[in-house]
């Protein structure tokens, strides 16, 4: 399974690979037995023509003559003539295969017109693969000829190799071909997922090619579309209902100037204050303003120093020195410069504001991600809670009570903006003490 391809297009490709390359062995083995089998029957042809026209000569060449022309004689490879006073093809000898030896009966009737061979015996040898021939002399004794059969060799033939060679280039490349035109739309289809996710108003497909193609990508682009629909309603409802509350909140602060309890009017102003701008983080966080931004190339080790810098400058010089950064000076990404400023301040504001510290880490692309490491030295997380903070309004009180501030809503901001990236973000206790914070995002 470890050759097994985990690409459509791999796997197409190698089974239609493996197919035709069978196809053709197959086409090209039969092809040359044939060749051989017409080879040998030619090879049988001259052979009978050879030796009869021998026997001829022999039968008529006075008897003390024949040793010094068998002497003289250079038949073809593998073939022995000797003259015996017995004959070598005898009944107790095998005999040949049946269609060697309808080749060689055949052979001997082209080479003997008319005779019906009284004079002439074919006879099988040890192995079924060697052929005796017997042939009758004046004098009594028999001219006896013994040689080997052509064995078919197909897989020795330089033609069948560079043949085998050529056609099997030819349909590597045709296949290959054929492959990436078929996936294509699959792969096309794909990158628009990928591209949807991670920004809702992506550029429709071109609804164009064979009907099937059109028609996903016909789905697709309504898919998308009802999808816009649905987020623009949704922010419009919450942009309503925002505009509605406000409205009262208002008149709410104003009848609180009356209260003449100035404890009571401060903690009524103080929770209509909380309402406000709990309101306005929904909205916020509904409406995700930076999804209108459009992806640019920033220099993300520039942001990340940009956000300690930042933060650097709202602490003392003691505490300052607690926050680090290590990293390349310079790497590029696509991305939304307003949202991932937002996300990665979100992230170290917390890591700062919780801990008291906060060393961000940027680690070279590795498999098409970029990887920053968030730590700090704070009591880090109950694991129960690891997943549960990313949450809407979810707190931990233990070390992200209310009186600390905060909507609940600056970590679920912060997974919202990287999924929409491509990347996401995890949490895990370190295990000398603190947390760290894993955001993963494209290269």
């Amino acid at each position: 399974m470890r050759l097994w391809p985990r690409s459509m297009a791999g796997r197409t490709f190698l089974v239609l690979l493996l197919g035709l390359f069978l196809v053709q062995l197959a086409g090209l083995t039969i092809h040359a037995l044939d060749r051989i089998e017409i080879q040998r029957d030619n090879e049988l042809r001259q052979l009978m023509q050879i030796t009869t026209r021998l026997w001829r000569a022999i039968d008529f060449m006075p008897t003390f003559q024949r040793a010094a022309l068998l002497e003289r004689l250079e038949p073809p490879p593998g073939v022995r003539v000797t003259i015996d006073p017995l004959p070598a093809v005898r009944p107790d000898r095998p005999i040949l295969p049946p269609s060697l030896d309808t080749q060689f009966r055949e052979a001997l009737r082209r080479a003997l017109p008319g005779q019906r061979f009284r004079d002439a015996a074919v006879g099988g040898g040890a192995n079924r693969m060697d052929y005796v021939l017997s042939f009758r002399l004046a004098d009594g004794n028999f001219l006896n000829v013994r040689g080997a059969a052509a064995r078919p060799r197909p897989w020795h033939s330089p033609f069948f190799l560079a043949a085998l060679l050529l056609m099997t280039g030819a349909v590597v490349l045709l296949a290959a071909w054929a492959v990436r035109r078929l996936t294509a739309p699959v792969r096309t289809l794909g990158e628009a997922a990928e591209r949807l996710g991670r920004d809702v108003n992506a550029p429709a497909l071109p609804e164009k090619g064979p009907r099937e193609v059109a028609q996903a990508s016909r789905a697709f682009n309504q898919m998308a579309t009802r999808i816009r629909r649905f987020v623009a309603d949704r922010t419009e409802m919450l942009a309503a209902i925002s505009h509605d509350l406000r409205t009262p909140i208002t008149r709410l602060k104003l009848r609180a100037e009356f209260v003449e309890d100035e404890e009571t009017r401060a903690k009524i102003l103080h929770d209509l204050d909380e309402m406000e701008a709990m309101i306005a983080a929904t909205l916020a966080f509904a409406r995700e303003d930076a999804a209108n931004e459009p992806l640019i190339g920033l220099d993300l080790a520039a942001l990340l120093r940009t956000i300690l810098d930042d933060q650097a400058d709202l602490l003392s010089e003691a505490d300052a020195a607690k926050l680090h950064y290590a990293g390349p000076d310079r790497m590029v990404v696509q991305g939304r410069p307003i949202a991932l400023k937002r996300a990665f301040a979100n992230l170290i504001g917390n890591a700062v504001k919780y801990a008291g510290s906060a060393r961000v880490g940027l680690l070279p692309p590795d498999k098409g991600q970029v990887t920053i490491t968030i730590d700090d030295d704070g009591p880090g997380i109950p694991p129960a809670e690891l997943e549960r903070v990313f949450a809407p309004f979810y707190r931990v009180e233990r070390s992200r009570s209310r009186e600390t501030g905060g909507t609940g809503l600056g970590l679920s901001v912060t997974r919202t903006i990287l999924r929409a990236h491509g990347g996401d973000v995890t949490l895990a206790n370190r295990a000398e003490g603190g947390l760290r914070a894993t955001v993963t995002l494209p290269a």
